[in-house]
């Protein structure tokens, strides 16, 4: 059974969306059930603006690190990870679940609670879905056209669709299969090959999170990359 859930929050620059992001993390968190413990930590990533400080004032009891050097963002998501499981000393890997989200991202009120009754149920590694922030959002023929391609990823699995804004893995998985490593594109899914060739459980499941749907993004062919290719 889980008893303990990490979040990591990679920001590079987020001033206008990191203090949504974090009250979003923690009501989801408080919604937890009783006798769970938690921890969150953002990596403020290269920031050049004052992403830090507003996440340390909005929120006092998360862990923030920063990042001097260009590092690949799957080290950035390792970097949190590592961080946000200090606080949990005493919880065993196999009762640790380990929650990815991004600062542009503003997760669901049962994000959390949903993600640990699956686990608890033995899937060793769930993918949420992404819904697009239509105010910050591309035109409405890009937003059918993404919903297209989202849409070509369902099968009997799922939606078939991962997510770094969206993405659980239990922590002794996530160690045996190195994390996410010094991967620069496509952190998630590459995770989450590894964890399926591994012979993890791995389920796509219908737990929703709202992320922006801006066009110029932070990570190389993320979102925001695939969102400017279906632009008018």
């Amino acid at each position: 059974m889980i008893s303990a859930v990490a979040v990591v929050i990679p920001a590079r620059d987020e001033r206008q969306r990191i203090r949504a992001c974090l009250r979003a993390v923690h009501h989801t968190l408080s919604r937890l059930p009783d006798g769970i413990a938690h921890s969150v930590c953002v990596v403020a990533d290269r920031c050049t603006d004052d992403t830090e400080t507003l996440a340390r004032t909005e929120s006092p009891q998360a862990k923030i690190v920063t990042t001097k050097g260009d590092l690949p963002i799957g080290e950035v998501r390792d970097l949190g990870m590592r961080a946000a499981r200090t606080a949990l000393h005493g919880h065993l890997p196999t009762n640790t679940w380990l929650l990815s989200t991004d600062a542009d991202t503003i997760v669901h009120r049962d994000w959390a609670s949903s993600h640990v009754r699956l686990a608890d149920a033995g899937n060793d590694a769930i993918a949420g879905v992404a819904h697009l922030d239509r105010p910050a959002g591309p035109t409405r023929a890009a937003v059918v056209r993404y919903a297209a391609a989202v849409g070509r990823a369902h099968g009997p699995w799922g939606h078939g669709n991962v997510y770094g804004a969206n993405l659980g893995i239990r922590a002794d998985a996530f160690d045996v299969v190195g994390g996410f490593g010094a991967v620069a594109v496509g952190e998630d899914h590459d995770l989450w090959t590894r964890l399926g060739n591994a012979g993890y459980t791995l389920l796509h499941a219908d737990i929703p999170v709202v992320t922006s749907g801006r066009r110029i993004g932070r990570a190389l062919g993320g979102l925001a990359d695939l969102l400017a290719t279906l632009s008018d």
